[in-house]
């Protein structure tokens, strides 16, 4: 029997089907309106907290929010930081829940109600899509980094003696000094080599005589090429492993060169990890949030009780949280904190109305938003200490300070971390830990994602819910063909133009900000307001609508506006060369990106009210002013005084 077939069965509702309030749709009202699927709802409370955890707890916790945090005054940064937390993205979380939870429908099913607004879902709907394709190609360098890691020797990144390193290659630490050059044709070893006895050229900056013996090893012309490095161009082993070997990247965007086998390889395991863990729906990827969101938990403390033992982490401890209180005062700070918020916490994707909408419908979206945003944020500064802890026993190794050696972004995850990693004991053990832990809180992220964007367009065309794993395996692979090109020799360029225009920024910034406008001053915020305390048991405080309806908007027209007011043109960051600045026309394609999914917003309010005002149906005989009512705020449909089943699962929509 086809599998399919069975599902399309099991999702008609042919005979009086338990629904979610208790009560049941009869056979006969399903037939005069039409299949009903029955939604699936989650196994427990837990499956659902996981989920909102595993989604919000991404790569942005472990390796921005620390950095972030050290950047703009340490400890004087979670002020300005909890206070958009409690005053903003909790409020939006709230929202987004209960919009999910009340509704009983996903990210584009939930604009019916404020209809002119649509755009907005698909705004966020092409937004996931995008995310879902590039942010995967983290989870896949994680897998290369973690396979590279499963050695009985050194690490591939420590030294400078393999077949992808350049005559400028230098690792830093003391005593374990190669320079890959030579002096009159013939390889030369000494013992006591200093300042004095290297040619000027060829003293990297930073040196220093304590550093101990320093091997010199190569050939007489490559010692005319070091000396061309000059001693401010030497490149760490670990730099060169990443940008030489997992990457080999090109000189430029447009010399894309063939594809990276191993990185092409390390994305299809993704996402066939990805496709098994959402393709039997909610009830199954609830169960598996239980590794995948917990077990990261127990590699961070495994991680921070090596790390805090480390010779320097108290230094690198002190600059993550060292207070500096005059840089509250500056506007930047309350920006970065906004905007570390909001992305961190996955609002504006659909995401978390998606989850939401598999709730009971008296589930308690309160605390459920209280608690998520709080663990959100805790595990947050958790992850500083892990990291700091490290950063500060590398800053005391190479006798740098803390500011030359902290990254954000996938330069902590792939050069700064992983070339402290390499000077421990046992390094091969602690790298696996490390990868480990990136690759599950990354594939988290993603499958949750992945999941609200098939919730949502499966709410909007249901015949697709009943053929589920034929959809997330067509998904699943055109992503994956469209990923292709972040794992090519050109790809990094690729990616970077991804993460910068495509799910963040200004675009989503103003996709937030049109979602608050959208329901809490047109939808209602009164009108959901009294919904909830009916069906919950009491309202929502006031703070939480005073948030919703201004505080929220002004956070993010705030910093939309800032960001466009101080925009830079594209720049890529190159350890092994100097910093790439895009070309015009790629310039031009990033803003096409941007573009691909905001557009929607204005051309479908267009479209739907040129529909409504000049095309609507006369036989309703609806009046003007209730054709443009209906187009901000549309009652959920009764005709005739008849029952609707749809409308018999959810009582709470039929009563908005």
């Amino acid at each position: 029997m086809d599998p399919d077939g069975k599902e399309a069965e099991d999702a008609v509702a042919e005979a009086k089907v338990p629904l979610r309030d208790g009560e049941e749709a009869t056979a006969e009202a399903a037939k005069a309106s039409g299949p009903v699927t029955v939604r699936e709802k989650w196994s427990s409370k837990l499956d659902f907290i996981l989920s909102c955890i595993g989604l919000c707890i991404g790569l942005g916790n472990v390796w921005r929010f620390p950095y972030l945090c050290y950047e703009n005054g340490g400890g004087t940064f979670l002020i300005p930081y909890l206070i958009t937390l409690f005053f903003g993205g909790i409020p939006m979380l709230m929202l987004e829940l209960s919009l999910g939870q009340m509704l009983n429908v996903g990210g584009l099913g939930v604009w019916k109600y404020c209809p002119i607004f649509k755009g907005v879902g698909f705004c966020a709907n092409i937004m996931a899509f995008w995310l879902n394709v590039y942010y995967i190609v983290i989870v896949a360098y994680a897998l290369y980094y973690l396979g590279n890691s499963f050695t009985m020797g050194e690490l591939p990144w420590k030294k400078c003696n393999e077949s992808w390193n350049t005559h400028c290659c230098m690792s830093t630490f003391a005593n374990n000094t190669g320079f890959n050059c030579t002096m009159v044709n013939i390889s030369y070893s000494a013992t006591n080599f200093t300042r004095g006895l290297l040619p000027t050229t060829l003293i990297p900056s930073g040196y220093n005589d304590s550093w101990g013996p320093i091997s010199v090893i190569g050939t007489t012309s490559e010692m005319e090429q070091c000396q061309l490095c000059g001693k401010d161009s030497w490149n760490s082993p670990v730099a060169e492993f990443w940008e030489r070997q997992a990457l080999s990247m090109s000189t430029d965007i447009g010399e894309a060169g063939g594809l990276r086998w191993q990185l092409v390889l390390t994305l299809g395991i993704a996402w066939i990890v990805c496709y098994f863990c959402i393709f039997k729906g909610v009830q199954w990827t609830g169960k598996i949030v239980y590794v995948t969101a917990l077990f990261p938990y127990m590699l961070l403390i495994i991680l921070l009780f090596r790390g805090i033992t480390l010779d320097g982490a108290s230094i690198g401890i002190e600059y993550y949280l060292k207070p500096n209180f005059t840089k509250i005062q500056e506007s930047k700070v309350w920006l970065q904190a906004a905007s570390q918020i909001f992305f961190s916490l996955g609002l504006g994707l659909g995401t978390h109305i998606a989850l939401g909408s598999y709730n009971p419908l008296t589930n308690n979206c309160y605390k459920d938003a209280l608690l998520v945003g709080t663990i959100n944020s805790c595990t947050s500064i958790f992850a500083g200490f892990v990291i700091f802890s490290v950063i500060g026993f590398m800053a005391k190794a190479q006798k740098k300070s803390v500011s030359q050696v902290a990254a954000s972004g996938p330069g902590l995850a792939f050069l700064a971390y992983p070339s402290a990693i390499s000077e421990l004991p046992a390094a091969p053990i602690w790298a696996v830990l490390f990868f480990l832990m990136v690759f599950f809180v990354g594939i988290d992220s993603q499958f949750c994602t992945v999941e609200g964007f098939i919730t949502a367009v499966a709410d909007e065309w249901p015949l697709l819910r009943v053929h589920r794993k034929k959809f997330v395996l067509v998904l699943c692979m055109v992503s994956f063909v469209i990923g292709l090109s972040m794992v090519s020799t050109g790809g990094a360029y690729v990616f970077n133009m991804f993460d910068s225009y495509a799910a963040s920024g200004p675009a989503l910034l103003l996709l937030i900000g049109f979602e608050c406008i959208a329901f809490a001053w047109f939808f209602g915020i009164f009108r959901l307001r009294e919904k909830m305390k009916m069906v919950i048991g009491h309202a929502p405080p006031i703070i939480w609508q005073i948030c919703v309806t201004v505080l929220c908007p002004l956070s993010c027209f705030g910093v939309l506006a800032f960001s466009v007011l101080e925009f830079k043109p594209l720049i890529y960051t190159r350890s092994t060369a100097p910093p790439y600045k895009y070309p015009d026309w790629a310039q031009a394609l990033g803003a096409m990106l941007a573009l691909s999914s905001v557009v929607a917003i204005p051309i479908y309010a267009i479209y739907y009210a040129i529909r409504t005002l000049c095309f609507t149906d006369n036989k309703h005989n609806l009046p003007l002013s209730k054709r443009i009512k209906d187009m901000f705020r549309k009652d959920i449909p009764e005709i005739d005084g008849a029952p609707n089943p749809q409308l018999q699962m959810n009582p709470m929509a039929a009563s908005l």
